[in-house]
C-alpha cells in the first residue's frame, strides 16, 4: 500500500518524519531513480527508494534507554569531535534520540529507529512528564518555588508550571517536572530564580525510569514499557504518578496523635452513655 516518502524514511530510521522531508526538498531521496518531491508516495517492497544514491529497506523496531553521562552531545556526529551518545550504543540499526540532553546533563536518553514513536513522544500537544533532579549552587527559597510552580518569565517566554520538591534538607536539590522541551529549559528556569544548577540529572520520561541502569549504559526498553509510552501519548495531557523523594516536612508529633485518638474514645463514650 503506498505511503508518503517521509513516513516510509522515518520507519526505516533513516530520519524522523520532519528531517525526511527536509532531505526531500534537497533532493536527495528518489523513488525508481526519479528525484522525489515533497508529497510524492511509494511502496515498500515494490518501488526502490534510495537516499544519497542508497537503497533503504525496512528496519527492525528497537527502542533503547542510555544513562547518559556527562561529556557527550546527543547527536550521532559532532563536528566538533567531542564524544557523542552513538559511541555508547553498540547496535548495527542507525538509531536517533528522542529529544536531547545538554552536553552537561547526564540521564535518562531514549534511542530509537522509530520516527513516528518519536514524533509522537516530542510532539509538545502531548505534554509528557519529564523529571529532573538538579543540584544548585544556593538555596532555593519559597518566592523561589513559588515562581517555578506558576511559571518563570525566560527570553522566549514564559515558562509553564513546574512541580518542585525539596529533596534534601539543605534546599540545594529539587526535583522539577515539565512537560516542556525547550533548549535548557530546567537550567535556564533556575537561573532566573536565583540558583544556578550545578549538576543536573534526568530520571524519569513519562512512567519510564532509569532503574538501577549505570551510567554509560544502556538497555533494551520492555515491550510494556513501550506500549507504557505510546498509551500516554494516546491521551494528550494525562499526567504520570509524582516520583516519590524524601519529604522534607516535619513528622506529625505522635503524641498529638494519640491524644486526638484518646480524645475520640472519650467522645464516643460520652455518647454512648447518653
Amino acid at each position: 500500500m503506498p505511503e508518503r516518502l517521509q513516513k516510509i524514511l522515518s520507519s526505516a530510521g533513516v530520519a524522523s518524519r520532519r528531517k525526511s522531508e527536509e532531505m526531500i526538498e534537497q533532493g536527495r531521496v528518489a523513488v525508481n531513480g526519479v528525484t522525489a518531491t515533497v508529497g510524492d508516495q511509494a511502496e515498500t517492497g515494490v518501488d526502490v527508494i534510495t537516499v544519497d544514491g542508497r537503497s533503504i529497506s525496512a528496519q527492525r523496531k528497537r527502542y533503547l534507554v542510555l544513562n547518559k553521562p556527562q561529556g557527550h552531545v546527543t547527536t550521532l556526529a559532532d563536528p566538533q569531535g567531542r564524544p557523542t551518545v552513538a559511541d555508547l550504543v553498540d547496535v548495527p540499526e542507525r538509531l536517533f534520540p528522542v529529544g536531547r540532553l545538554d552536553y552537561d546533563t547526564e540521564g535518562l536518553l531514549i534511542l530509537t529507529n522509530d520516527g513516528d514513536f518519536t514524533q509522537r513522544i516530542t510532539h509538545p500537544s502531548y505534554e509528557i512528564e519529564k523529571v529532573y533532579v538538579a543540584r544548585v549552587a544556593t538555596p532555593i527559597g519559597l518566592r523561589a518555588l513559588d515562581l517555578l510552580r506558576t511559571g518563570v518569565q525566560l527570553e522566549d517566554g514564559m515558562s509553564a508550571p513546574a512541580k518542585v520538591q525539596i529533596v534534601y534538607r539543605d534546599q540545594r536539590t529539587v526535583e522539577l517536572t515539565i512537560h516542556e522541551g525547550r533548549n535548557r529549559m530546567v537550567r535556564r528556569m533556575l537561573a532566573a530564580v536565583g540558583s544556578p544548577v550545578t549538576g543536573l540529572i534526568r530520571t524519569r520520561i513519562g512512567h519510564l525510569t532509569l532503574g538501577d541502569l549505570p551510567t554509560g549504559k544502556w538497555r533494551e526498553m520492555t515491550a510494556v514499557e513501550v506500549a507504557g509510552l505510546q498509551g500516554e501519548v494516546t491521551a494528550p495531557g494525562r499526567s504520570a504518578p509524582a516520583t516519590r523523594l524524601r519529604s522534607t516536612r516535619s513528622p506529625r508529633p505522635v503524641g498529638r496523635r494519640n491524644d486526638d485518638r484518646r480524645a475520640g474514645s472519650t467522645n464516643r463514650g460520652a455518647r454512648s452513655s447518653r
